[in-house]
C-alpha cells in the first residue's frame, strides 16, 4: 500500500511531511521476541532496497525487542549482526528498561513478569517457576547477569529515547502534547498513552510511534502506530518513507 500525504492533512499543516532527498527510511514495530519475524522483514527490506536503489537507506526500529515472545536473546543477537552493516538505528522501549533494572534490582520482577519476563529468561537459558519468590527473584537476577552477553549489555546501554529525521519524530510510545519534542521526558517517550493518543491536534513532526497494539497500521495526521502486535499476531510493520511517500511492505 502506498500513499501520499496530502489526502491525509489536516489543514493547520501547510506542506506534506517529508523526508530528505535521496533517503529512504524503513521503521519497523514492536518485535517483542519475535526473531523469525524481524529476520523475514530483513529479507524483504534488502529486496525492495534492491528494486528501488536509492542513495540512503536508514532502518530504525521503536524499541521492545524483548518479551512476550519466544526469541527475545535471537532478536538482540540478530539486532546485533544488522547494525554491522546496515545503517540501523534501534531506540529503547519499556521492556528494554525493566531487563537492565532487574540486574540491579531482582524484586522487579514481580512486576516485569506481567510483562512477559519469564518468556525472555527462557530464551537465555534460565528455568524461573511461573511465580518467583525473592529468593528465585535474586538467584535469576545473578544467573541472566552471569550469561547475558557484553554484547547484549553494550547494546541495550546505547538505545537512544528517540530519532529525528526530516518532518519526523520517531519514539517508543509517543509524547507528551504541549512539551516541545526537544524537551520530552524521557518517562514520557516509554511509556505515554491516553494524553498522547487522544490528542489530535498536530506536533512539531510527524510521530512515528508503537507501544500501544492495533490490528492494522494507524495513519493519523499528527501520528502514525506501526505496532502490530507482532508477538500473537505474526505480523511485524515495516512503515517506508521517501520524499512525501509513505507505504508499508
Amino acid at each position: 500500500m502506498e500513499l501520499v500525504w496530502g489526502s491525509l492533512l489536516t489543514r493547520r499543516r501547510k506542506r506534506a511531511p517529508r523526508v530528505p532527498a535521496g533517503l529512504r527510511i524503513y521503521a519497523i514495530g514492536d518485535v517483542h521476541g519475535r526473531a523469525d519475524l524481524l529476520a523475514g522483514l530483513f529479507a524483504v527490506v534488502d529486496a525492495d532496497v534492491t528494486a528501488r536503489p536509492t542513495s540512503q537507506v536508514v532502518e530504525v526500529l521503536v524499541g521492545d525487542y524483548i518479551d512476550r515472545g519466544p526469541q527475545s536473546r535471537d532478536v538482540l543477537d540478530l539486532l546485533i549482526r544488522r547494525r554491522e552493516r546496515h545503517r540501523t538505528i534501534c531506540l529503547k522501549g519499556n521492556h528494554e528498561t525493566y531487563l537492565a533494572e532487574f540486574l540491579r534490582n531482582p524484586t522487579i520482577l514481580t512486576q516485569w513478569r506481567s510483562y512477559g519476563a519469564l518468556e525472555t529468561l527462557v530464551s537465555y537459558g534460565l528455568t524461573p517457576s511461573i511465580k518467583p519468590d525473592e529468593h528465585e527473584q535474586r538467584e535469576l537476577a545473578a544467573a541472566l547477569d552471569r550469561v547475558l552477553p557484553e554484547s547484549h549489555r553494550r547494546f541495550l546501554a546505547a538505545l537512544k529515547p528517540s530519532f529525528t529525521c526530516g518532518d519526523y519524530f520517531f519514539v517508543h510510545a509517543g509524547v507528551r502534547p504541549g512539551v516541545p519534542l526537544a524537551e520530552q521526558q524521557e518517562q514520557d517517550l516509554l511509556w505515554i498513552r491516553d494524553d498522547f493518543l487522544l490528542h489530535e491536534d498536530s506536533f512539531d513532526k510527524i510521530i512515528i510511534h508503537g507501544h500501544t497494539a492495533v490490528t492494522e497500521p494507524d495513519i493519523r495526521p499528527n501520528r502514525i502506530n506501526i505496532d502490530t502486535g507482532a508477538y500473537a499476531s505474526g505480523r511485524l510493520t515495516c512503515l517506508a518513507l521517501e520524499g512525501e511517500h509513505l507505504s508499508f511492505i
